[in-house]
């Protein structure tokens, strides 16, 4: 079974997908997938012509993974000891060109200059390149794509309490390269006002938006717009102008209001030794009465929003979307060297 972190990627045989409109001759793309990667909890298939990979454990759980985008549009654990005890995670949306939004989204943009701000894998052609599995018990697959001069690897492994992405860039070319980063997960709930997140108190944050991403239900200027809390104006507080840093003094947020921020050490506190940005935190759904971890690897920030009346626009679903990311201070990387970063969910509701 590939390791997690630290990450060495095998050299097996590698079979494309395609990453925009497919012709006639890659339909079959699939069933060569399934026959070189396919086995016990790993199964390829294709919908809507997107070649996709559902990964499944023995207890049931299981995620879906669209293999051009590498975009995760569902994670389902078993949650209940009854026989049908599973809970989809994620709240995904269809889109355009069979495209989806919302899921769990991996979010490399250029930070060359302050003017740079596009995706360096909007356009990534993704290729199968490994997959493993422990009997079944744990599985993963393994993607890969060229930008430019990185070369990114995407891992997705699911456990049975637990699943897990993982990235890592490295530059092959002659300078340096600055980029920013994020896993954005767009976690469903059942209700607005039964939403919350915990483990974050005594955390520096400020208002921020979110990184542009293909996979952006909110995009950047909508996420950052303010709302009339109308019949949730009880309690409510104006979020601060983006800038102006707070610290969390509450152990429970209720995220029943619109907001955007960003949890993290200010900038010009990174040099000291120590600095409490918390490296997990739980995601509270009282409406399901489920709560799941999020753990951090690489990443120095925390991306969270919730969309508060917005959210009726798309559905009776509430949503939030929160991640580790790399915001406020862009990674350099240099000629040779290589940054990993990763995401863990899991849980403790059986």
């Amino acid at each position: 079974m590939v390791s997690l972190l630290p990450f060495s990627p095998p050299k097996p045989n590698i079979v494309k997908t395609f990453s925009s409109s497919p012709s006639p001759s890659t339909l079959l793309i699939p069933e060569s997938l399934e026959d070189k990667f396919g086995r016990k909890g790993i199964k390829f298939s294709e919908s809507n012509n997107i070649p996709s990979v559902e990964l499944t454990v023995r207890n049931g759980s299981s995620v879906k993974l669209h293999i051009p985008d590498a975009h995760v549009t569902s994670y389902k654990p078993k949650v209940f000891w009854k026989d049908d005890g599973f809970e989809e995670v994620l709240y995904t949306l269809p889109g355009g060109d069979g495209a989806a939004k919302g899921g769990i989204g991996l979010v490399i943009n250029d930070a060359s200059d302050s003017d740079s701000k596009g995706s360096l894998i909007s356009s990534c052609e993704w290729e199968v390149k490994d997959a493993d599995s422990d009997a079944i018990d744990a599985v993963q697959v393994e993607l890969g794509c060229t930008s430019g001069a990185l070369d990114i690897t995407y891992v997705v492994s699911l456990y049975p309490l637990s699943m897990a992405t993982a990235v890592i860039v490295k530059n092959n070319g002659r300078k340096a390269v600055t980029l920013t980063s994020a896993i954005l997960s767009h976690f469903k709930f059942k209700n607005r006002g039964g939403t919350g997140i915990q483990d974050l108190n005594a955390c520096s944050y400020c208002t921020h938006p979110p990184l542009p991403s293909p996979f952006e239900i909110l995009s950047p200027s909508e996420a950052m717009k303010t709302e009339d809390p109308g019949l949730f104006a009880f309690g409510y507080e104006p979020e601060k102008k983006p800038g102006i840093w707070t610290e969390q003094d509450v152990p429970i947020t209720i995220l029943k209001d619109k907001l955007s921020r960003v949890y993290s050490a200010p900038p010009a506190e990174r040099s000291k030794p120590f600095y409490n940005t918390p490296p997990k935190y739980e995601t509270l759904d009282q409406g399901r009465e489920l709560f799941f971890r999020v753990i951090r690897m690489g990443y120095e920030d925390i991306y969270l929003s919730s969309p508060g009346s917005f959210s009726q626009k798309y559905g009776k679903d509430y949503f939030i979307c929160t991640g580790p990311a790399a915001m406020l201070v862009p990674v350099v990387i240099n000629p040779g060297e290589d940054w990993r970063g990763a995401q863990v969910i899991e849980h403790d509701n059986l």
